[in-house]
C-alpha cells in the first residue's frame, strides 16, 4: 500500500498513520519527523531546515524531495508506505508522481482529513497543556503562535495539493473532526475502495 495522507497540521494524520502502520506492517514517512531527526543530528539538511522550521515556515521543496527520495529507496519502504506531511506543494506532488513512475509504481490512495481549522488551534493548545502537565517539553510545532503560522503556511501553500489529486480522480475525503476510532474506520473503508 502506498498512501498519501493530507490535511492541515493537527488534523490527526500522524495518529491515523500509526494505526495503519501497525495494521498493515508498512512504514510511516513523516517529513516532519525526518526533518526533526535531521535537526537533532545536526546534519547539513537539518541545519538548513532548523531556522525555517523554528519560525513555523516550510523548508524548500528541494530539501524535502531529496529526503523523501532517499527514504523511499530504503528496504523497509519497499512493501509500502504512508506519506504524512508530504507532498506539501503541487511541485512536490508532481515530483512524487515522477519518482514513483520512474520506479514503475503509483499511489494506491490519497486521503484528506477534512477538519474545522478554527478548532485545530484548540487541539494544539490542549496538546501543549497536556505535555506540560506530564512534565514533558512542548514541541516547538505545538506552540500556539508557531502553530498559527504553520496553519497560515498550509492554507497558502499546501491546501492546493488536495485539488491537484482531486483533478486526477485520486482524492478521498474523510471527516477528521470525528473521534479517532471513527476516523480510523472511515479510513479503512476508503482504503478498501481501491
Amino acid at each position: 500500500m502506498r498512501l498519501v495522507l493530507l490535511g492541515p497540521p493537527g488534523a490527526g494524520k500522524g495518529t491515523q498513520a500509526q494505526r495503519l502502520v501497525e495494521r498493515h506492517g508498512i512504514v510511516q514517512l513523516s517529513t516532519g519527523d525526518m526533518l526533526r531527526a535531521a535537526v537533532k543530528a545536526e546534519t547539513p539538511i537539518g541545519l538548513k531546515a532548523k531556522e525555517v522550521m523554528e519560525a513555523g515556515g516550510l523548508v524548500s521543496d528541494e530539501i524535502v524531495v531529496g529526503i523523501i527520495a532517499d527514504r523511499l529507496a530504503e528496504a523497509d519502504a519497499q512493501n509500502g508506505f504512508i506519506l504524512d506531511g508530504f507532498p506539501r506543494t503541487v511541485a512536490q506532488a508532481e515530483a512524487l508522481d515522477k519518482m514513483l513512475a520512474d520506479k514503475g509504481l503509483e499511489l494506491d490512495a490519497v486521503v484528506e482529513l477534512v477538519v474545522d481549522q478554527g478548532k485545530l488551534v484548540d487541539r494544539i493548545i490542549n496538546r501543549a497543556a497536556e505535555a506540560k502537565a506530564k512534565g514533558e517539553a512542548v514541541r516547538k510545532d505545538d506552540d500556539p503562535e508557531v502553530f498559527k503560522t504553520r496553519l497560515e503556511a498550509y492554507n497558502r501553500d499546501t491546501a492546493i495539493v488536495a485539488p491537484y489529486y482531486k483533478t486526477k480522480g485520486q482524492l478521498q475525503q474523510i471527516d477528521g473532526m470525528a473521534a479517532i476510532d471513527e476516523v480510523a474506520r472511515a479510513l479503512d473503508a476508503a482504503l478498501t475502495k481501491n
